[in-house]
């Protein structure tokens, strides 16, 4: 069985609320993980600021 239809089978037995609650928490995991990139990216900008600003003359 693969982790997904592990995850499906686990899933489909919840509440619907309880289902709610594990939509929200993966929402979250998402923003958390974007959020990381974002930070990451901001951060190599700042890094390479001068050769950035040289490459877009």
């Amino acid at each position: 069985m693969t982790l997904a239809q592990e995850f499906i089978q686990e899933f489909e037995q919840l509440s619907d609320n309880r289902k709610r609650e594990v939509i929200d928490f993966i929402e979250f995991i998402k923003q958390k993980e974007n959020k990381s990139i974002e930070n990451a990216m901001n951060e190599i900008i700042a890094d390479n600021l001068d050769a950035l600003k040289e490459l877009a003359n």
